[in-house]
């Protein structure tokens, strides 16, 4: 799996999700429990993974829909 997207806002991942989603682009999202280590003030953020295979198409998903990606 390689990381797609690592942010601190909840509704970014929840809005990649759906997009690839809907282009059936698997994807799993990690760190969404570290928020108990925290204390639920959302300081770390949380990754979006996909598989290799799908990295590129996942990545042109999320940039043609206005999302800011650092480089790979």
């Amino acid at each position: 799996m390689k990381e797609l997207l690592r942010t601190n806002d909840l509704t970014l991942i929840a809005f990649a999700r759906a997009l690839l989603s809907g282009e059936g682009i698997d994807c799993f999202a990690m760190d969404v429990h570290m928020s108990a280590l925290e204390g639920s003030i959302g300081i770390l953020p949380r990754r979006l993974m996909v598989r290799e295979d799908d990295l590129s198409r996942a990545r042109r998903v999320l940039l043609d829909n206005g999302f800011e990606l650092e480089e790979t």
